[in-house]
């Protein structure tokens, strides 16, 4: 089975009364410590109202984060591309690549905030067309081609990039939700996927028929998807128990869900919680519950079930939160690299097998121990001085030390 990579996603989400300028050095610090914890890739949102989602350039942050990391791969998550020329945007991300080494991922969207769209007087009835419109004209400008386009949005004419990606094939991925449309445009394209609607409870259960909307839109265009392109978004805070899990989250769950998703959002059907331990045990404990609040055998089990009821895909993407203060919060994402991360991929049933191989075989390794011993007990010196360490514990002996009492009954 192919091994499962692991990521995060900032929106960001962020409470308002901190620093701005402090907030975005802290966001740029997870970037740094999940590029030491060996997380494979980070993403950053593009959004320009409400408050809380307060990076406006992903691309702008991305080079920055790009000076700080070394191996973590740099996903724009997303670029609404209805807001921007397409020929900005393919520069934008041209430079980018080169800037950070070739790690960057092109992910767009058509722009998730209604109020985003209603500040640049788009109508929301077209943004979906114009993201699958941009996408084809940037891939064409990445593929080398002089490109002459006129639309009702934008016109280019005889254009032509002057540098190109430094990697040979920058992947792309578009967001999906519950609709079909970024699953189709994947489908289209043959390109990747970032499932954001996932961290609902609805959109894990549509994950299934989600990714037939791909395989679909795929074979009606010729082209291919790979399920190792499908990224996941998930939602979790992790701590050494259950009960620390929720102590940390609860109090920032609720104002989360309470003071943005029904308060600024006022998403259909969301609905205030009274109480944290009552947010809790809506968002993690409940029946077919999206979040995972608890131990890393707890996320552990989580991903696994997400896997077997999606059919697979090839990156869980952790949702960035302030759910848990930050100490807290970089906690649990050092516990998901140290202990989730490898139960995920079987990392450690080397190790496992290792152990249980010689627990099952020590009758075989006497021999090691008799050898060493032929050659103490020719020794009355040696024999005193090993009698004596063992006795003073004074140094840790090896799996092949013999057992001088066991030869000194024997002797007898």
């Amino acid at each position: 089975m192919p091994r499962v990579k692991f990521g995060a996603f900032l929106a960001p989400h962020h409470p308002i009364g901190e620093h701005p300028m402090l907030q975005l050095r802290s966001d740029l610090a997870l970037a740094e410590r999940l590029d030491q914890l060996g997380y494979d890739e980070f993403w950053v949102g593009e959004h320009h109202s409400t408050g809380w989602e307060v990076i406006a350039s992903p691309e702008l942050f991305l080079a920055a984060a790009g000076e700080r990391t070394h191996r973590i791969r740099l996903g724009t998550g997303v670029i609404s591309l209805p807001y921007h020329h397409p020929f900005n945007v393919a520069q934008r991300m041209v430079q980018l690549d080169h800037m950070t080494g070739g790690r960057v991922i092109f992910g767009s969207g058509p722009g998730a905030l209604p109020s985003d769209a209603f500040v640049l007087g788009i109508d929301p009835m077209v943004q979906r067309d114009r993201q699958d419109e941009a996408i084809g004209v940037i891939k064409r400008l990445f593929a080398g081609e002089r490109v002459t386009h006129e639309s009702d949005w934008f016109t280019l004419r005889d254009a032509r990039l002057q540098l190109f990606p430094l990697q040979e094939d920058m992947p792309f991925a578009v967001a999906s939700q519950i609709s079909p449309s970024g699953m189709t445009l994947a489908g289209k394209y043959g390109i990747g996927v970032l499932s954001i609607g996932s961290m609902s409870t609805a959109g894990l259960q549509a994950l299934p028929t989600q990714w037939s909307f791909a395989e679909e839109a795929a074979a009606k265009h010729g082209q291919t998807v790979d399920r190792a392109n499908w990224r996941v978004v998930m939602s979790w805070h992790i701590a050494e128990t259950r009960e620390q899990a929720r102590a940390e989250a609860k109090d920032g769950l609720m104002r989360w869900h309470n003071e943005y998703n029904v308060g600024t959002l006022m998403r259909p059907g969301a609905v205030a919680f009274a109480s944290p331990d009552q947010a809790v045990d809506s968002v993690a404990f409940a029946p077919g519950a999206a979040s995972t609040i608890g131990t890393p055998d707890d996320l552990v089990v989580a991903i696994r079930n997400l896997l077997e009821v999606s059919g697979g895909f090839g990156t869980v993407i952790g949702f960035a939160h302030d759910w848990a203060n930050r100490e807290n919060t970089l906690k649990s994402w050092d516990l998901v690299a140290r202990y989730v991360i490898p139960e995920v991929n079987n990392l450690l049933e080397g190790y496992r097998t290792s152990r249980q191989y010689v627990i099952d075989h020590r009758e075989s390794f006497e021999r090691a121990g008799k050898a060493i011993m032929s050659k103490i007990m020719d020794n009355e010196r040696a024999a005193a001085a090993l009698q004596e360490t063992i006795r003073a514990r004074t140094a840790t002996t090896g799996g092949h030390t013999p057992d001088l009492e066991k030869e000194k009954a024997k002797a007898k």
